[in-house]
């Protein structure tokens, strides 16, 4: 097939339009960033080849010399990165730059307001490297050929960040990529070896590759006068450290290296929340550098999205997202880990089955507890907007690692009736420092939502006593109290299962009290299951009420009602169960009630009394318009 029967012109996917268009008018304020990114991308397409090299050594086409080279024309106002990386084939080209091979990106754009400084955070979450060519690009070509394909295989690709984009096959003799940006006018400053200097320094000292440029006096600057006229071999030095930075000591290591490292591996435009970087000698030989973000991801809740540390053995690169490394609780944590025991043609299937990597696994997810530990010990604040980020996800740790159950349970932050402020910010510590003498059990109540979760007519007894009660009110919070069964010594008790029992909060006069009333109104009570037989498991009298007419409450080995609704929103199949209804006969309604002598109106009262209890926990009604009839029925036998 010849050069000219295989170029085309493709348009880009929606998706990358709408990216195109962001990046141009987003992120003018930190235009900078384009040369990060692609020097990032090039540094992990050499870490691809040595991966791919270590079973075909024929890839490094006897130029094992690996290096990137930046290179700028201020005549012809270009800026050029080049790398003998892996590179690609032609189609590795249309699949990596004429798409987004990310799922969630249309979850991610419908999250963009407009607002530019908002948005361009966005962006930083969603990691777009490539695409920020075109910050100051009005065109960008790239030239590129896979190691170990014939020259006449190189492809190459350029847009000018439009709509489309045209691809041909090109003569590449070496390997790698090369991409050169065509700056657009106003961005001139770009074209300068000081200035593209600096910005490598800033950005990408830590790579552990020699990032190169053209000496000055060789040519990127102008000629000194008096220089000899005879050609001269190009001259290059290397303008970054070129060490890998988690080899360095600790001490060596500045906040601003460590901050630029943390951007280069997540490509994240923010700064990390905490950082650990340890070395850890004996049995096991390795080195881990990890990373709390200040910001989710976009794809934070996609389970199955692409996750873990960069693993290198030996510092020779293996693989991006090595999941094995911390549990799924912790998919947020971003770093590297570097092992000297690992072999180097490790697989996942061996990760998997390796016993030094369960122990690895056990230290850095305790070295991750203990940092969370610290900022909420040391920096509430700051763990207060980690907590707002991140702690649904932490709530999935006590399912997926019980050997520090009660280590994750003390990071966990809640609202509760002791401050009854939708802001999670109450420890399990907090509440049983508060706890009331006699107090057992941690007592907590779920709903759909905080305000349902604070006017609970289940916390009314509780209100009255003093007694704190947790707020839940997360899609997860019924789940997580499935798995979460104590804290210190103490058992959790939600306040909508089962018969209430109080223990020795309880007095001896009111238990007695309690005995009295319910003797006194068994017939009613009695009145009352007939009619609604149908609709609830039993009826009882309440020793949680004191305002509210009636409560719902569902057996104390019955799935809750949150968790029940979030099923069947979701299609799953729920077994079927009948919640109780609990009554204070003491109500007024319910005292007139107990004199209603006209069955037909004993039941709409029965049956509104029922309908509301059920709404007051968040539920929706099987039939809403008798509801409506029924209780404008009664509204209108209300004496004028």
């Amino acid at each position: 097939m010849s050069v000219e029967a295989a170029k085309e012109t493709r348009g880009f996917e929606t998706e990358a339009k709408q990216l195109l268009h962001l990046m141009i008018h987003s992120l003018y304020s930190n235009k900078e960033i384009f040369l990060r990114e692609l020097i990032s991308n090039a540094s992990d397409a050499v870490d691809k080849l040595r991966f791919e090299a270590l079973n075909n050594g024929d890839l490094y086409e006897n130029d094992p010399d690996l290096k990137i080279r930046v290179e700028f024309d201020k005549e012809a106002n270009t800026v050029t990165i080049s790398d003998n990386g892996i590179g690609m084939s032609r189609d590795e080209v249309i699949q990596n730059l004429g798409t987004i091979a990310k799922s969630g990106t249309a979850q991610f754009l419908s999250n963009l307001s407009g607002d530019q400084k908002k948005d361009s955070q966005l962006i930083g979450q969603f990691g777009v490297g490539f695409y920020s060519a075109f910050i100051v690009a009005d065109k960008v070509e790239v030239f590129t050929r896979r190691a170990g394909a014939a020259a006449e295989e190189g492809v190459h690709w350029e847009s000018q960040g439009e709509a489309e984009y045209a691809i041909e096959n090109a003569d590449k003799n070496e390997r790698g990529t090369r991409i050169v940006l065509h700056l657009k006018p106003g961005q001139e400053e770009f074209a300068d070896g000081w200035r593209l200097r600096s910005i490598i320094k800033k950005y990408s000292d830590h790579i552990s590759l020699p990032i190169d440029m053209l000496k000055e006096n060789m040519g990127g600057a102008e000629e000194e006068e008096g220089k000899e006229k005879e050609e001269k071999a190009p001259e290059y030095e290397t303008i970054n450290t070129a060490t890998a930075l988690w080899t360095r000591s600790r001490s060596d290591i500045t906040d601003e290296e460590y901050n630029e490292f943390y951007k280069h591996i997540s490509h994240d435009f923010s700064e990390p929340m905490k950082w650990s970087h340890n070395r850890v000698e004996g049995k096991l030989d390795y080195t881990s550098l990890l990373y709390i973000p200040a910001r989710a991801p976009f794809d934070l809740y996609n389970r199955d999205a692409a996750r873990g540390l960069k693993l290198y053995v030996q510092r020779t690169f293996i693989m991006d997202d090595a999941e094995q490394f911390l549990p799924l609780y912790m998919r947020f944590v971003k770093g590297v880990v570097d092992s000297k025991d690992l072999p180097l043609n490790v697989s996942r299937e061996i990760l998997q089955k390796d016993p030094n990597i369960d122990s690895m696994r056990s230290a850095m997810t305790k070295r991750v507890l203990d940092m969370l530990e610290k900022v909420a010990k040391n920096d509430a604040e700051a763990y207060a907007s980690f907590w707002k980020e991140f702690g649904e996800v932490l709530k999935e740790g006590p399912a997926e690692d019980f050997a520090n159950k009660e280590k994750i349970a003390g990071l966990f932050r809640f609202s509760t009736t002791h401050t009854d402020k939708d802001v999670q910010d109450q420890s399990l510590v907090d509440y049983v420092s508060r706890m009331k003498e006699g107090q057992e059990k941690i007592y907590y109540v779920v709903a759909e939502n905080f305000n349902t979760a604070k006017s609970s007519p289940h916390l009314e007894v509780f209100r009255k006593k003093g007694i704190e009660v947790l707020l839940l009110s997360d899609r997860v919070d019924d789940w997580l109290m499935g798995h979460l069964t104590e804290f210190d010594g103490k058992s959790f008790q939600d306040v909508g299962k089962g018969a209430l029992d109080l223990g020795d909060l309880d007095t001896e006069e009111e238990k007695k009290e309690q005995e009295k009333i319910e003797e006194q109104y068994k017939d009613f009570v009695a009145r009352v299951k007939e009619v609604l037989k149908d609709h609830v498991d039993d009826v009882r009298v309440t020793h949680r009420l004191t305002d509210s007419p009636a409560c719902l409450v569902v057996g104390e080995h019955d799935m809750g009602a949150q968790m029940r609704r979030l099923m069947e929103q979701a299609g799953q199949n729920v077994p079927s169960s009948k919640p109780t209804i609990e009554i204070n006969p003491q109500h007024p309604l319910l005292q007139k009630m107990d004199q209603e002598a006209d069955e037909d109106r004993f039941t709409d009262l029965a049956l509104v009394i029922y309908d509301q209890a059920n709404l007051a926990e968040g539920g929706t009604l099987d039939d809403p318009a008798s509801y409506v009839q029924r209780l404008n029925k009664l509204l209108l036998e209300i004496p004028a």
